[in-house]
């Protein structure tokens, strides 16, 4: 879907490799195959034994990495970061991996997610004495590692991870070792791969294959892996709690080419297509999806119901994802920009548009009115998920309800707002059955969250807005 705000994100992706001789070069093949879950900013931390040596900078990977720039910093491990500001907002300071010098050793961390209890942990240290040097919740972790009493770094950082509340996907790089970690109800998507003998670490597999890695394994929630010169050591730093990985890495944040706990994205975006189209009918002549993560879903629509599937619609594909656009001004300017209908096939149908989600619904309705302007006849949105109702603290950048459509309106309202001559959502369970995780519970192994309001850690007050706090369970 072309998200229509500062909201619908993944907030970044990460990328670590362990024992090659082009560690840097490599992460930024990496990182490139993760561009699409940031685009704000860029950077690499790589290490030859002796020194931690950071490039990063504000922008697209391919303007922040040159091959003159990247061979400053060679090394045999280096782990990497794209980033769009959630948590501590945008500037060059808060881009990471954050890197950080002292007599006893530097370190450098990357991290996917949201943590809850930030703010408590940021008290209580600067009530210690610390100092923070950026507004991003990730440099907590540094803190507390650097804090601990243990005495080895391992047992420092397992402590300080221990602490964490909320959803991280870390990798903390020392010029000894590369740490892995996830919290304890897997929030974030996090994978192991191999190439030859080093050791490959990234947010989605599609990074892996890139780089000529082979998957190994998904790391486990509370998994803490140590990676270094004599291979790969699995720990714990906390127990596992029940698996709740984000359902819209399924639905529209993860590349359709990835796999998450041997689930490809693209398989299971085609399923949640069918059962949308199982659970409405309607009468149309066409069926298109909007580009790029609703194609799979409408294909899988088109299959179902027998409404050929055609390209109603063109993305321009030198326009990066409208939430990308901080402001609303350019998000609305950018929704024109980066895509075109094709007249030819649209013109005197019936269309159904399918799409995976609807947040603010500027978006919707500018695409409406763009299928409609080339002569579309009727405009049906059909959506590959349920209404999103309430707002996620895990690193979805949707803190309140006010941003989102469907919190504060009914489906039919919600239909007359885009324009649509129909609008029908795919049902939570529709949705659950259909990915096809199978973990024990009702949830499947789901964080429901922001369609369901049932949050799977404690959410601190001072997380939410006063306003908010009623609707949070």
């Amino acid at each position: 879907m072309l998200a229509e705000i500062r909201g619908l994100n993944e907030e970044c992706g990460i990328f670590g490799i362990w024992g090659h001789t082009n560690a840097a070069q490599l992460t930024y093949y990496g990182l490139h195959a993760l561009q699409h879950r940031g685009q704000e900013g860029a950077g690499i931390v790589s290490t030859d034994g002796e020194a931690l040596r950071a490039l990063k900078g504000e922008g697209m990977v391919s303007e922040v990495f040159t091959p003159e720039k990247l061979e400053k910093i060679t090394g045999t491990a280096a782990i990497g970061h794209v980033r769009y500001a959630t948590a501590g907002g945008s500037g060059i300071e808060n881009v990471q991996p954050l890197l950080f010098n002292s007599t006893t050793g530097s370190l450098a961390i990357s991290h996917n997610g949201n943590l809850v209890n930030a703010t408590q942990l940021k008290g209580h240290l600067e009530r210690q004495g610390s100092i923070f040097q950026t507004t991003s919740d990730t440099e907590v972790l540094a803190h507390l590692i650097k804090r601990s009493g243990y005495e080895s770094f391992e047992e420092k950082a397992k402590n300080a991870l221990s602490l964490l509340k909320g959803a991280f996907a870390c990798l903390v790089l020392t010029e000894e070792a590369m740490f892995v970690a996830l919290d304890p109800n897997g929030l974030r998507p996090l994978s192991v791969g191999k190439m030859g003998d080093s050791w490959v670490v990234a947010s989605e597999t599609c990074a892996f294959d890139i780089v000529g890695a082979e998957f190994v394994h998904s790391v486990e929630p509370g998994e803490f892996l140590i990676i270094n010169d004599d291979g790969m050591r699995k720990e714990r730093f906390a127990y596992p709690e029940e698996r709740s990985i984000c359902t819209m890495e399924y639905v529209y944040f993860s590349r359709p080419d990835s796999d998450i706990d041997g689930i490809n994205i693209h398989s299971a975006r085609k399923r949640l297509g069918k059962q949308l189209a199982k659970e409405v009918h309607i009468e149309a002549d066409v069926v298109t999806g909007v580009p790029d993560s609703s194609i799979s879903a409408a294909i899988g629509f088109s299959e179902q119901s027998g409404i050929p599937y055609e390209l109603g619609l063109i993305k321009n594909r030198y326009v990066g994802r409208t939430f990308i656009q901080p402001s609303q001004e350019m998000r609305e300017r950018g929704v024109k920009m980066k895509l075109s209908p094709v007249r030819q096939v649209v013109n005197g149908k019936r269309v159904v548009m399918v799409d995976d989600s609807i947040v603010r619904g500027t978006t919707s309705r500018r695409i409406v009115a763009l299928l409609k302007e080339a002569g579309a006849t009727e405009v049906h949105v059909v959506i590959s998920s349920p209404p999103i109702k309430n707002p996620c603290f895990y690193g979805i950048d949707i803190s309140t309800s006010g941003e989102l459509i469907a919190a504060n309106n009914t489906v039919e309202e919600m239909r007359e707002i885009i324009g649509a001559d129909s609008l029908t959502f795919l049902s939570v369970d529709g949705m659950v059955q259909n990915i096809g995780r199978t973990d024990p519970g009702s949830k499947c192994g789901h964080c429901l969250a922001c369609f369901t309001g049932e949050y799977p850690t404690n959410i601190y007050p001072d997380t939410v807005l006063p306003h908010e706090k009623e609707k949070v369970k």
